[in-house]
């Protein structure tokens, strides 16, 4: 169990390091590179015979490459597409739930069938693909190593302030969705973890609690697509709307989990809450390059995906510890449904002080001068030039 959990957590911890490498080198080398990590530390893993070298071989090894190959298949959307990137990124991230569907069938075959190591083999094939498709990025946007060795002739490394590009919190609207989006996953994780032990504690193990995955990840794959096209209609920083419907839906289907006592009702909570946990994935990208511009967006990401790793952490633990204080999980998926609605309030703000910002903007100086002085300006000149000929008639006559 440590082994996975600190495989989920290196693949967000390392994300804003990611974003900064994708910034300096750009998206093709990023991801190449960290698939070639990737599958050398899956490879690696399968040779393991004990558990202690799992910690770095799977837990670090193999986690930080699939960070690094992550990443920049996330930003590197947003140079190809503009008009229609909420529905790209809907096609892009229904893939992982095609695989949350088929993996788990396909993976028990064939542990069952070669064991458990040869199965680790076989999955490096897909590490592989992964590898090839990374030379596909094709980047329509220099990185920032580059720029600077075109302007001194010479490939060199930016300054500090170019590598690690904290003005992106200097934007406030982004300040609150990274403070947002954290505050809402401390309880959106804890029905994906404990939701199957719930499931044999109510019903035993007369019912498939194998369905329920199934149900979420074939609504995920649906609500990605269904509302990465919804996205590209909805003007500007207004796409947050979605993520704040998102939020509170999945917080009250949280809260309505223990209050199912037939396995049907529980399928129709897994449906809606897979449905809005699509929409919540598939346009995070796509209100990233609202916010803070295409040329800020991987390290806007990076920041967002770290800061997320800490509530991912800790979230379900908190609610395993009530479990075992209160002998049922009925508080805590209670407990796990207020933090959602309460980041999805905070985020309905970000539209409104967006808008702000964007008129702020507008009044800035301008060499010097404020708009309302440069019209000034202008007037002046205008009336200078009408007077100017009348004064030279009158001169005449």
């Amino acid at each position: 169990a440590w082994v996975s959990s600190l495989s989920m957590g290196m693949v967000f911890f390392c994300s804003p390091i990611v974003s900064i490498f994708t910034d300096l080198f750009g998206c093709r080398k990023v991801a190449v590179i960290g698939a070639a990590v990737g599958l050398v530390g899956l490879l690696s893993s399968s040779f393991v015979s004990t558990i202690e070298p799992l910690y770095f071989t799977y837990g670090i090894l193999f986690a930080c490459g699939c960070s690094f190959a992550y990443q920049p298949s996330l930003v590197i959307l947003g140079q190809y597409f503009k008009k229609r990137l909420g529905l790209v990124n809907g096609i892009v991230t229904a893939g992982s739930s095609l695989f949350t569907v088929s993996l788990p069938f396909l993976l028990r075959v064939l542990i069952d069938s070669v064991d458990l190591f040869n199965t680790l083999r076989i999955l490096c094939i897909l590490m592989f693909v992964l590898f090839l498709a990374g030379f596909t990025y094709k980047p329509l946007v220099p990185s920032t190593k580059d720029k600077e060795g075109g302007k001194k002739g010479k490939s060199r490394l930016p300054p500090e302030k170019k590598i690690c590009n904290f003005s992106v919190f200097k934007v406030l609207s982004y300040r609150i969705w990274a403070f947002g989006i954290p505050t809402a996953l401390f309880g959106y994780f804890v029905p994906y973890v404990h939701l199957m032990n719930h499931v044999k504690e109510r019903f035993g193990g007369s019912v498939p609690e194998e369905v329920l995955l199934l149900c979420i990840g074939i609504t995920s794959g649906v609500g990605r697509l269904i509302f990465g096209r919804v996205a590209d209609y909805i003007p500007g920083a207004k796409k947050i709307y979605l993520q704040v419907a998102s939020f509170f839906f999945i917080g009250l289907m949280s809260m309505m989990i223990p209050r199912c006592h037939v396995f049907g009702a529980l399928i129709a909570v897994c449906l809606f809450m897979g449905l809005f946990d699509g929409c919540f994935i598939c346009i995070m990208a796509p209100i990233a390059f609202e916010l803070v511009g295409a040329q800020d967006v991987s390290q806007a990401i990076g920041f967002l995906l770290g800061l997320m790793s800490v509530p991912m952490t800790v979230g379900p633990p908190i609610a395993g510890l009530l479990r075992d204080k209160l002998g049922t999980y009925d508080v805590a998926f209670y407990l796990a449904g207020v933090p959602p609605l309460i980041g999805g309030a905070i985020l309905c703000s970000i539209p409104w002080v967006h808008e702000r910002q964007k008129l702020k903007e507008r009044a800035k100086p301008v060499d010097g001068e404020t708009t309302e002085k440069m019209l000034e300006n202008e007037s002046t000149l205008v009336l200078d030039a009408t007077e100017k000929p009348v004064k030279e008639l009158d001169s005449g006559f």
